[in-house]
């Protein structure tokens, strides 16, 4: 019987480990993982034995060096994974590549050139299409080009792809294959203001834990009542014990706030005496020196109760200070912030809670990077294509029905790149290398 092959990987940015999991799902092999995050590199190598693992800055790097110690030639790669987190402001015109801002994106595109995957995938915060008004985008989807990528870049929407939160992430595709690449079909039909009405909610991520405990300590069992469907068995994993799962003791006047939250209610449905200090001052000068409220970002919500019957909101670093249980007066835990980015319980996260939580709500969801591995091989796959089938550049930056006007500026230029741009390959190789 013969082996399937299993398309290689190589990740960069890779954190915890989120995107890795999804694919490692799907059957690829992770050859080489990097992040300059000693924490998330500890919780990577713990859940990945069977990858090489690095714990270096990207400026480090001898990517040559790499492919000859994993034996393997440039060009082999089927796919790079992670992607540069945008630094949020830059140079623009003829200096951008020269801004020591932009190096994480220099390097990224130096590791392009280098390693030549055929397939590239790369997740970026929505922020990342208006950065400097949408010059960052412009100049990297440009560089893409320029190595000869066709790229598709799309503001997606996790709850389509039933993961239990409303989550906004830009993704960039990449092929050099000659595909005209376009996103999976979401399996979930979503709607309501936001999406925020879904089939997959956070009962259903946080249902089948057990109690949480208030001793950080504590391992529980697992529930062994008997597995709801395919997703519920995905989140239960092989667990034997369940860590990370406790909250600490609230008591006082933070207690009485979370107490008085109402299902979907923030800081600024309570009433003024339980209102945080730093709400209320912002709020009162917001009056006192007559600037509008859009102009402002309106006062901070602080603690919000989520809602059973929707997905969560946005697991970020703040999420178990802020975000507070559907039911349960207390804010969510490590593991339940686990389970809604659709981290199974066996996966184990090291460090300190700050760095755990960190590394949680950076990760993109395992389950969303599975479909999207999922895609690439069965829809694509890592053979060449007709290369002048595909067009060099696809986008998609919103799906609301009216666009901002720094989206609008985006637009033009990518527009413009696709209209105007013609590649010349090389031309970057010169210039990064």
């Amino acid at each position: 019987m013969f082996e399937v092959k299993k398309p290689k990987a190589i990740s960069l940015f890779c954190g915890a480990g989120g995107c890795s999991l999804g694919f490692k799902q799907a059957g690829y092999s992770i050859l080489y993982a990097n992040d300059k995050d000693s924490a998330a590199v500890e919780t990577y190598r713990m859940n990945f034995p069977e990858t090489t693992c690095s714990n270096e800055d990207i400026d480090a790097l001898n990517f040559k060096k790499i492919l000859e110690e994993l034996g393997v030639e440039s060009g082999e790669i089927d796919i790079l994974i992670g992607g540069p987190p945008c630094q949020g402001f830059s140079t623009a015109g003829s200096r951008f590549w020269d801004d020591p801002r932009n190096h994480l994106l220099k390097n990224y595109v130096n590791a392009l050139a280098i390693i030549k995957p055929k397939w590239f995938l790369m997740e970026n915060v929505e922020g990342l299409l208006t950065s400097n008004k949408g010059v960052y985008i412009y100049e990297a989807a440009k560089a893409f080009i320029e190595l000869g990528y066709s790229i598709r870049l799309e503001k997606v929407y996790s709850q389509e792809y039933g993961i239990p939160q409303r989550r906004k992430r830009v993704l960039v595709i990449g092929n050099r294959l000659g595909h005209d690449f376009k996103m999976p079909e979401p399996t979930m039909r979503v709607s309501g203001q936001i999406f925020r009405n879904s089939d997959v909610t956070i009962s259903h991520a946080i249902a089948s834990l057990p109690k949480a405990s208030n001793d950080k300590e504590t391992e529980l069992d697992p529930i062994r009542t008997p597995v709801h469907d395919e997703f519920d068995a995905i989140l239960r994993g092989v667990a034997n014990k369940i860590t990370d799962h406790y909250f600490p003791t609230i008591n006082g006047i933070q207690l009485k706030r979370i107490t008085a939250l109402g299902p979907g209610q923030t800081m600024k449905d309570l009433p003024e005496n339980l209102q945080h200090e730093s709400f209320k001052k912002r709020a009162n000068r917001r009056v006192a020196d007559g600037i509008p409220t859009e102009k402002r970002g309106g006062a901070p919500s602080g603690l919000k109760r989520l809602i059973a019957s929707e997905p969560s909101l946005t697991i970020t670093g703040a999420a178990t200070r802020e975000l507070i249980h559907p039911v349960e007066n207390r804010p969510l835990t490590i593991r339940e912030s686990a389970r809604i980015q659709t981290f199974p319980d066996d996966f184990v996260f090291c460090g300190d809670a700050s760095q755990k939580i960190q590394q949680i709500g950076n990760a993109i969801p395992p389950m969303l990077a599975r479909i999207f591995a999922e895609h690439i091989r069965d829809d694509y796959g890592f053979e060449g294509h007709d290369k002048d089938a595909g067009k060099m550049l696809g986008f998609l930056l919103t799906k609301a029905g009216a666009m901002s006007p720094a989206l609008k500026r985006t637009e033009s230029l990518l527009l413009e790149l696709s209209d105007n741009f013609k590649p010349k390959q090389g031309d970057l190789f010169g210039t990064l290398l």
